[in-house]
């Protein structure tokens, strides 16, 4: 009989292998296109810079977003119902920043288009991981968890319910993890910089523009 960990490490794998195709998709595309912001200015304004200063800001919203889950949850999902903290307004806070985060990615093209894209693609796989370990967390908690999952939303978080603790035990090598795992979300900023310099040297081709 699997542990619950290792049952839940592998509902894990399906979603790392999709997330890691849809990034070396998505950077073929992005390899592709320019956005039409650059070319089409409204009004003077640099519309591209501020969409990427917004994507910058939301890269930081899910960093720490992140790590403050990751403060409640590391190492404590799979043998114990953590109700706490962002987890008492949201059952999936963790994934609900990562979708902020893969927004904040995708308006490094200084388009829209591929920020809504990223955001809405991510979920799609978010989703289907949350099902699964539902059931895992069903079959593990019993009542609990199903009191909770009629208490509590899935993604969208209710402030309302906010509930905190006066100590919370903190796992360091879990927060560190998922330190380095947010910083791969700054990646993109310099990494679109270089494909526009690319673009606009002539080494790139721009097959279309994205609003």
């Amino acid at each position: 009989m699997q542990t619950p960990s290792k049952a839940f490490g592998q509902t894990q794998r399906p979603r790392i292998t999709a997330l890691w195709i849809v990034t070396l998709i998505l950077i073929a595309f992005a390899l592709l296109f320019q956005s039409a912001w650059k070319l089409y200015p409204p009004g003077g304004v640099d519309l591209q810079l501020t969409i990427r200063i917004a994507g910058i800001c939301l890269i930081g919203t899910a960093i720490l977003g992140r790590l403050w889950c990751t403060l409640y949850i590391g190492g404590r999902k799979s043998m114990e119902l953590v109700d706490v903290g962002p987890y008492s307004m949201c059952r999936n806070p963790l994934y609900v920043f990562s979708i902020i985060g893969a927004a904040g990615v995708g308006a490094q093209t200084g388009s829209l288009a591929p920020a809504l894209l990223c955001a809405i693609v991510v979920q799609a796989i978010l989703f289907r991981t949350a099902m699964r370990e539902e059931n895992l967390l069903r079959a593990n908690f019993g009542k609990s968890y199903d009191d909770y999952r009629l208490r509590v939303p899935a993604f969208l978080a209710d402030r309302r319910l906010f509930v905190d603790l006066d100590v919370v035990e903190i796992a360091p090598r879990r927060l560190y993890g998922t330190l380095a795992d947010s910083l791969v979300f700054l990646v993109a900023a310099p990494a679109m910089l270089l494909v526009e310099y690319l673009q606009d040297e002539g080494y790139l081709p721009v097959l279309f523009t994205l609003y």
